[in-house]
């Protein structure tokens, strides 16, 4: 298979790289190649990448080009035809109601939080009680969307203390997130099986494992032995070609694995690890009861994701997933389909690995250590391994963010015996042609996000734009540098998502007393910062994210609860003691209610949410504002970032 490759004759800029995958990561900035003088040339599906010569520092950023009006594209494009109407003849009636802006997609904000850090009595977010408040009070703000983290099992073996980043599984969902209240409900557990309440701190995984695998496990084997509605549900679901495509292999991993208590399953007896028939078969039979109840834990989170998905989409919000690029070697995923993976055909063990080149975080670069995708293997069965996973997200969400997008253009390559990423070649990605297989085996619209941050290639932002998937810019990264930061604001595209930061930054207020008094000067002139909003940084970097061209905005808890760094989810490139971060007892988000009214006077002005009716002028008095359904308005002024929302009658 060979595909066309554009490439500048300078080289790709050397300079930081970021991502969310498994094992060591990293945030930073995009650095985009220069696109001066580019040259084609044709190089085969996984082969490497040429190299130039003359390595040079990235000067300018990708040329940005705004999404057009849907209207004005129909109207250039429209041929002259016999009968239309002609110059200096009369337009239809209505004419003038012709509105160009109705096309255009609505802007819109969402807050990113993942569901471990929402209260619950246990040591651990789930989706209980807390999560549907969190709901309410995400509907209150104006908010359409819900970002989380992935949804997968955290890896047990990979110390990396829950990383949702470093999963065993592509597809199964975390059984720690399971409201064991809501078992108790459904009749599964009784109340004295549960484990005593623990007061909201950051999250001891350790511990939580040790409180809640007793009681969801007992909630799994009750479901089992069961009989009625919800056994016959469970059943069904078990059965569904969608799920069944990946469970049934998933729960003879976990069994197999348990048994045989190696690190990797390339080290199990040969005919384990080569799935003879036969042997499999047997484990098969020897782990019936536990492959029924992992299958059962499955379904109970199923139940509980969909039903506060539903209660989600009831109020208007599309909750956006999270889809790292790769999967962990030790996986059901990889040991099941070995033939799709860069695995030595003798022993299995991985042959490359996944990575990033040395940057300004790294001297030795970041080894990350998954196997590397066979691609030219996906390709000729039509990439049907990532069909089914794309189902299972569109399944689980709304949309999804796929990490590390870069490596569907350009990968870095690391030989598997490597001590440091040092020693990679960048490598060509599937492009195009994936996406197009992927759209025709799904049989709906890809709705993706790009995480195009790190080193990008000129390749990578045209793939993005080929498939129209929105990127990303972080307003921490915008103000370190020149006026041609593509995070800026005045850098922005209409199709693409913004945040003040992700789950890799710190706090936007922790991010303000770290950084040196230069950028912040920088943040002052291009912001125009005055010195009471600079006492509120986290509201100004927000109104800046909200005010951008960027179709949506999408804004962390932290941030609007305005915390500081000791409220950081992730630090990159460091393994432990992440992942922690609680956001408050039962009844936090009753508190949040002027973070909401601020929060939702904000969209308000900037057409993101729904529209409120007046704001307190300066005297304290309230001006109304032009009315529009009943109960709505709009906002007709702001008093810099602390607007007062009075909701209409």
């Amino acid at each position: 298979m060979v595909s066309v490759l554009r490439l500048p004759v300078t080289s790709v800029a050397s300079s930081a790289v970021g991502s969310s995958n498994p094992g060591l990561r990293s945030a930073s900035s995009r650095t985009v190649a220069s696109p001066a003088s580019f040259v084609p040339f044709r190089v085969p599906l996984g082969a490497p990448l040429p190299v130039s010569r003359s390595p040079s520092r990235s000067h300018r950023a990708a040329d940005r080009q705004s999404v057009r009006s849907m209207a004005t594209d129909a109207a250039a494009t429209l041929p002259a035809k016999s009968g239309e109407i002609l110059p200096g003849e009369p337009l239809p009636e209505g004419y003038e109601k012709m509105d160009p802006y109705s096309l255009i997609p609505a802007r819109r904000c969402g807050v990113l939080v993942h569901p471990t850090s929402l209260p619950g009595p246990h040591g651990i977010g789930d989706f209980g009680p807390g999560a549907f408040k969190f709901l309410d009070w995400l509907e209150s703000t104006g908010c359409t969307i819900w970002q989380v983290l992935p949804l997968v099992p955290p890896g047990r073996k990979s110390g990396e203390d829950g990383s949702p980043y470093a999963g065993q599984d592509a597809n199964c969902g975390n059984t720690l997130l399971l409201s064991l209240d809501l078992l108790v409900q459904d009749g599964l557990l009784e109340p004295s099986d549960l484990p005593p309440t623990r007061p909201v701190q950051r999250v001891d995984y350790k511990q939580v494992i040790r409180d809640k695998d007793p009681a969801v496990a007992k909630a799994a084997r009750a479901l089992v032995r069961s009989k009625g509605k919800l056994k016959e549900d469970f059943d069904a679901f078990r059965q569904a070609p969608t799920i069944s495509a990946w469970l049934e292999e998933a729960a003879l991993f976990s069994a197999i694995d348990g048994e045989q208590g190696v690190e990797f399953w390339w080290l199990w007896p040969k005919e384990l690890r080569d799935r003879e028939p036969q042997a499999i078969a047997a484990a098969k039979e020897r782990h019936r009861e536990y492959i029924d109840e992992f299958a059962a834990q499955q379904f109970l989170f199923q139940r509980q994701w969909q039903a506060l998905h539903r209660h989600a989409n009831s109020k208007g919000i599309r909750i956006m997933g999270d889809m790292p690029i790769y999967v962990g070697g030790h996986s059901a995923d990889v040991w099941a389909n070995p033939e799709q993976f860069m695995l030595d055909p003798e022993t299995r063990k991985p042959t490359l690995v996944s990575g990033v080149p040395p940057d300004a975080f790294s001297a030795t670069g970041q080894l990350w250590g998954s196997p590397l995708y066979n691609w030219p293997a996906m390709a000729k069965d039509g990439y049907s391994w990532w069909a089914k996973r794309m189902r299972r997200a569109f399944d689980l969400y709304d949309e999804f963010r796929i990490d590390h997008f870069r490596g569907l253009a350009g990968y870095w390559s690391i030989p598997a015996d490597s001590e440091t990423a040092m020693n990679g070649t960048w490598t060509m990605g599937p492009r195009k042609a994936f996406f197009e297989a992927i759209q025709k085996a799904v049989d709906k619209p890809i709705d993706i996000v790009a995480e195009d941050l790190g080193v990008i290639t000129v390749d990578v932002v045209d793939l993005r734009r080929e498939i129209g998937a929105p990127g990303m810019a972080v307003l921490q990264f915008a103000f370190g540098s020149d006026a041609k930061n593509p995070h800026l604001p005045h850098n922005h595209e209409q199709n693409q998502v913004v945040y003040p930061g992700t789950h890799d930054n710190d706090t936007v207020v922790g991010w303000w007393e770290g950084i040196p008094e230069w950028e912040k000067n920088n943040v002052r002139v291009l912001l125009g910062l005055t010195p009471e909003q600079e006492k509120e940084i986290q509201w100004a970097i927000i109104r800046a994210a909200v005010s951008s061209v960027a179709r949506t905005t999408v804004i962390a808890l932290q941030d609007v609860m305005g915390l500081d760094n000791s409220a950081r989810m992730n630090v990159p490139a460091v393994q432990a003691g992440q992942w922690g971060w609680r956001a408050g007892e039962e009844g936090l988000f009753a508190g949040l209610g002027e973070e909401a009214s601020r929060l939702r006077a904000m969209l308000g002005a900037f057409n993101r949410g729904a529209p409120v009716v007046a704001v307190e002028d300066e005297a304290g008095g309230v001006e109304e504002g032009p009315g529009g359904e009943e109960g709505e308005g709009v906002v007709v002024g702001l008093k810099g970032d602390a607007a007062t929302v009075v909701v209409g009658e």
